[in-house]
């Protein structure tokens, strides 16, 4: 009987390896070659997935992308405002191992994509969906009377978005500043927000 092959998992395989490789070495040492000898297969293998370099990086980006979206829909909406838009950034945060990889490899592409329209316009999307998720959290906050009446949802969800992308900078390079710098969240939120809410 022949072996049958789970075609998803092994991309999700290679994928895994492949951010691995990205997060420790960068875009410049990504080939079917490398990949193939951290994923512990052959490069006949991985081509049998991704024939490419450009097809490597083109899934690596999108398997990033995936993997902060499922993080911020499993943030918890319940809780005071401040707090729930808290979560959401924290869960964009370079906090971790996993998340401090997808950082890493998520700023070599913010590069590229100033190179690439293609790869820029990856990057964009996932924008766009968190900025989604914000302003609609945010709009129910604003018609629920939670948050000040005169705030735009997808103004504040655009300043959200340029707080993390800049914590997540700064602690890719300074880890050691992270209570520090959850610090500057709680006063971005807090500036962003304004005061006059029962929640601040």
């Amino acid at each position: 009987m022949p072996k049958v092959v789970d075609r998803a998992q092994q991309r999700r395989d290679i994928g895994a390896a492949l951010l691995r490789l990205l997060a420790r070495e960068g875009l410049e040492e990504v080939s079917v070659r490398t990949v193939a000898a951290e994923a512990g297969r052959s490069a006949g293998a991985v081509q049998k997935y991704f024939s490419s370099k450009d097809e490597l990086l083109r899934f690596a980006l999108d398997l990033t992308g995936e993997r902060a979206t499922e993080r911020l829909l499993r943030v918890d909406p319940a809780g005071p405002t401040k707090d729930v838009l808290r979560r959401y950034v924290e869960a964009t945060l370079p906090l971790d191992e996993d998340r401090r990889a997808e950082a890493v490899v998520w700023a070599a592409f913010a590069v590229r994509g100033a190179l690439r329209a293609d790869f820029g316009a990856v990057l964009a999307e996932v924008d766009r969906e968190v900025r989604g998720h914000l302003a609609e959290l945010l709009g129910a906050a604003l018609a629920a009377g939670r948050i000040r009446q005169d705030l735009d949802p997808f103004a504040v969800a655009d300043a959200l978005i340029a707080v993390s992308d800049g914590l997540s900078v700064r602690l890719l390079y300074n880890p050691d500043d992270q209570a520090v710098l959850l610090t500057a969240l709680d006063t971005a939120l807090t500036a962003l927000l304004g005061a006059g809410t029962d929640e601040l």
